[in-house]
């Protein structure tokens, strides 16, 4: 193959994955929407609507790592497809159900689709040179805006499509529309991207046991990059799937006005993605980390504060003014928005580290931080559940995302204080990866090979 071939080939390789991971992601988080009139069809509570989207977000996590493997040992492109093709068929399936029960076991089968992601970067890595890989995969990461397709073409086919259907009920109507679209959309996908992309594959991990593809699962940094990953992803999905509910509940908007305001959350959480690859590319993953926590945490604090009134008063004790606080829906949509420009840039950052650290174990490492990254986005939303009903304050939500990222946050900056502290005081401003490094002693919590002299990696 040619170097002209070749860059042509990796190229139609980024723009047939991402168009893949895009419907993907579409087809995962569905349920965002098609859980209002789910609701109001099959009677279900809170409680209930939350575990249908939960149960689907289970499914597209746990099959992460394994997927990622296959991706590496056998190859994106075949691994891929395959995917895509075998979506179509709880899809489908969706669109059949007629209980409450069924719903949930074809929610679980078709969020597989979110597996897609750890081959879809286990693909790209492999034909992208590591210098422009954060930039690849922020662009592939890009395909996350795919959750905003259904928030947009949802609630104008439930209308506009009759109840009944058509071809005698064969394509069925309202909702149950949805479904049936992505099963034939995700088929015509499989094609496409078995055709107009190149046939060679390319296999990091061909002829590596399982046990040495596994093996740098044992090191702390990737489970720290886990729990990044569960801030600025888990916390996106399970947002994405919750923000039209919290629209509807909370400020009494309709169903296409919460989609449409929920899109402003997804696509600066979506389309900042390769900004964000560029970003770690240029100033290093590290910065871009502590710039999104912080923003994060800023965000989420307002958003959690609990409505009534602040009181002032004077040093003796006695009240001087008592001034309401409430959030309107403009401040809301204001600041979940920053919170999603925040999510954005920052997936790219973790997943920036990860070709740089494990080159040749991206779809492993990949899998399990995009695995442990997904399971945030299936626990979060019965957390947002009982969380706010037990507190009896919707805003509750934002304190379970405050707290999570509090704490990764946290983790970040203890691991890197206490390298420096270890090294020497010159490295107190070398914050990002130095391929001349050295291993020093091994730390409690902290991987050996994170601190170098040249350099403090975390």
């Amino acid at each position: 193959m040619t170097t002209e071939t070749f860059q042509k080939g990796r190229t139609s390789v980024l723009v047939w994955s991402t168009l893949g991971f895009t419907l993907m992601f579409a087809v995962w988080l569905m349920f965002g929407v098609l859980g209002i009139p789910i609701r109001k069809e099959f009677g279900l509570s809170d409680v209930q609507l939350a575990w249908i989207t939960a149960v689907a977000v289970l499914n597209g996590a746990i099959w992460r790592l394994p997927a990622g493997i296959a991706a590496d040992r056998f190859g994106g492109k075949r691994v891929f497809v395959s995917m895509l093709a075998l979506t179509a068929i709880p899809a489908y399936l969706v669109s059949q159900v007629t209980s409450y029960t069924a719903l949930l076991v074809c929610a679980f089968l078709v969020g597989f689709a979110g597996n897609s992601f750890s081959v879809g970067i286990a693909w790209v890595s492999a034909w992208w040179p590591q210098n422009r890989q954060g930039m690849a995969l922020g662009v592939f990461g890009a395909g996350n805006v795919g959750a905003s397709l259904t928030k947009f073409i949802g609630p104008a086919l439930i209308v506009a499509v009759p109840a009944t259907g058509y071809l005698g009920g064969f394509v069925p109507g309202g909702w149950r529309f949805i479904p049936f679209l992505y099963m034939v959309l995700l088929i015509l996908m499989a094609v496409a991207a078995w055709l107009f992309t190149p046939h060679r594959e390319i296999k990091p991990s061909s002829g590596r046991s399982l046990a040495s593809m596994l093996h740098p699962l044992k090191t702390v940094r990737v489970w720290r990059f886990s729990l990044y990953y569960v801030v600025v992803f888990g916390a996106y999905v399970a947002l994405a799937a919750w923000l039209p509910k919290y629209y509807v509940d909370v400020y009494g908007l309709e169903l296409t006005q919460a989609a449409l305001l929920t899109a402003l959350f997804i696509f600066p959480a979506s389309l900042l993605r390769p900004f964000g690859g560029m970003a770690s590319d240029r100033f290093g993953a590290r910065k871009v980390m502590y710039v999104t926590f912080i923003t994060m945490l800023i965000a989420s604090g307002i958003l959690m504060m609990p409505y009534g009134h602040i009181v002032l008063t004077r040093s003796d004790g006695t009240a001087s003014a008592i001034m309401p606080w409430t959030v309107s829906v403009t401040m809301f949509t204001v600041l979940v928005f920053i919170m999603g420009c925040a999510m954005g840039v920052g997936k790219a950052a973790v997943f920036k580290h990860i070709p740089e650290y494990f080159p040749n174990d991206v779809g492993a490492v990949g899998g399990l931080v995009g695995s442990l990254g997904a399971l945030g986005g299936f626990f979060l939303p019965p957390l947002f559940a009982y969380t706010s009903g037990w507190s009896g304050m919707p805003q509750a939500t934002f304190f379970v995302v405050f707290l999570v990222t509090l704490i990764a946050a946290l983790w970040m900056h203890w691991t890197v204080v206490s390298m420096l502290h270890m090294a020497s005081p010159e490295l107190s401003d070398k914050f990002e990866h130095d391929h001349h490094s050295a291993v020093a002693d091994e730390a409690p919590f902290i991987d050996k090979h994170d601190l170098t002299t040249t350099g403090v990696h975390t």
